[in-house]
C-alpha cells in the first residue's frame, strides 16, 4: 500500500478561521496526502514563539483530523501533536497558516503563524508558514491564491526535496486582491515600529489600553542592493517567499564584541 504524505496544519487565528479551514480543503485536494489540523482553541495571533508551561492542555476533537487545543498557543500545536499524534512517524510537512494578515520583516518574531513553521524544523520537519495580506475593507479576504500557493509549493516539496537547510523553514507572504501573481524570493524587509496605543475608560474612569495596529512601514536594508524585500515584493503585486532561519547569532559582530569587552 502507498504510503500517504503527512501534512500537520496548524495557525495562530484558531480554529475557527476562514484560512486555516480554506488551506485544509485545499491540502486536500492533492493526492495522497493525509491533513491532520491542530489549532489553537482562540486566536493567539503575536504570541510569538511561546509555549505553555503553566497549565495542562487539551486536545479536543472537532472532525476527523481535526482538533482544536484549549487555550494552546501554535508551538503547543505542533509541540503536542509530535507527541501525541505522530509519535511513531512525524509528519512529513508542518504548514501554518492561511494567517489574516502580513507577516514580513520583523514581524516574524512576533507571528504566532511563523512561530508553527519554527517548531515544525526544530523537529527536522519541513515547514511553511504562509500568510494572506489583507485589505481589511474586506475582512473575509479571498484566499484563492494562497490556496494555489500552497497547492504548488507542497507538490514541489514531495516532487524534489524541500530546499532549505536545518532549522529553516519557508515564509510566504501572498499579495492582497489577486487571483495571480508570479513569485520573488526575498529577504526580511526592515519594519519601522511604533509604539501606538488608544486609551479607553470604564464606566469606573479606569483607564486600559489597545494596542495599534501599526501601518505597514517598511525601508530597504543596508547591504542588500540587487536584492528585493518581501515588503516591495508585496507591494509590487508579486508573492514574497522568504527563506527564514532560526539562528538569530550575529556573527559579524562576534569579533567587535570581542574587542569591546578586551
Amino acid at each position: 500500500m502507498k504510503k500517504r504524505y503527512k501534512i500537520l496544519v496548524t495557525n495562530d487565528d484558531g480554529f475557527e478561521a476562514k484560512g486555516i479551514n480554506e488551506l485544509r480543503l485545499a491540502l486536500n485536494e492533492l493526492e495522497d496526502v493525509e491533513v491532520v489540523v491542530v489549532a489553537p482553541a482562540h486566536e493567539k495571533s503575536a504570541c510569538g514563539h511561546s509555549l505553555t508551561l503553566t497549565k495542562p492542555l487539551r486536545f479536543i476533537p472537532v472532525e476527523e483530523n481535526f482538533f482544536k487545543l484549549e487555550d494552546g498557543t501554535p508551538t503547543d500545536c505542533v509541540y503536542l501533536s509530535l507527541s501525541a499524534i505522530f509519535q511513531n512517524e512525524k509528519p512529513d510537512l508542518v504548514v501554518s497558516g492561511i494567517n489574516r494578515g502580513s507577516n514580513m520583516g520583523e514581524d516574524i518574531t512576533y507571528s504566532g503563524t511563523a512561530a508553527g513553521a519554527m517548531e515544525g524544523v526544530l523537529h527536522g520537519i519541513p515547514s511553511i508558514a504562509i500568510s494572506q495580506v489583507m485589505d481589511f475593507t474586506n475582512p473575509n479576504g479571498d484566499f484563492t491564491l494562497a490556496k494555489e500557493t500552497i497547492k504548488k509549493l507542497v507538490t514541489k516539496v514531495r516532487q524534489d526535496t524541500f530546499p532549505l537547510n536545518d532549522r529553516e523553514f519557508l515564509n510566504v507572504n501572498i499579495p492582497p486582491e489577486k487571483t495571480e501573481a508570479d513569485i520573488k524570493i526575498t529577504y526580511a524587509g526592515y519594519r519601522v515600529y511604533t509604539n501606538e496605543a488608544e486609551v479607553h475608560a470604564n464606566p469606573r474612569g479606569e483607564e486600559h489600553y489597545w494596542l495599534g495596529l501599526h501601518p505597514l512601514n517598511f525601508r530597504a536594508r543596508e547591504g542588500k542592493e540587487g536584492m528585493i524585500s518581501d515588503y516591495e515584493a508585496i507591494r509590487d503585486g508579486y508573492i514574497s517567499i522568504t527563506p527564514i532561519m532560526l539562528d538569530l547569532s550575529a556573527y559579524e559582530r562576534i569579533e567587535t564584541l570581542e574587542k569591546w569587552l578586551d
